[in-house]
């Protein structure tokens, strides 16, 4: 886990259309064409995939969001 950086949330651009930056696990940072960020974490409950919301960058720093997503991953298991 941890493959994104600070600098590499930090000075992701927006493109044409949405883009995935992954930090592993399922925890992944969406940019959106207007330049907004928003950390989502995909995961699978009863076969079923579903996405969980963990916030907007920068409200919600890296580390902010690693920690959300061990806790979320708990939760779910």
């Amino acid at each position: 886990m941890g493959k994104l950086t600070a600098l590499q949330v930090k000075s992701a651009k927006p493109k044409d259309k949405q883009d995935k930056l992954t930090d592993g696990e399922g925890l992944y940072l969406l940019v959106m064409p207007n330049g907004s960020k928003y950390w989502r974490y995909d995961y699978r409950y009863q076969d079923k995939r579903k996405t969980l919301p963990l916030g907007v960058y920068p409200d919600v720093s890296l580390s902010d969001a690693r920690d959300l997503h061990a806790e979320a991953r708990r939760k779910v298991k």
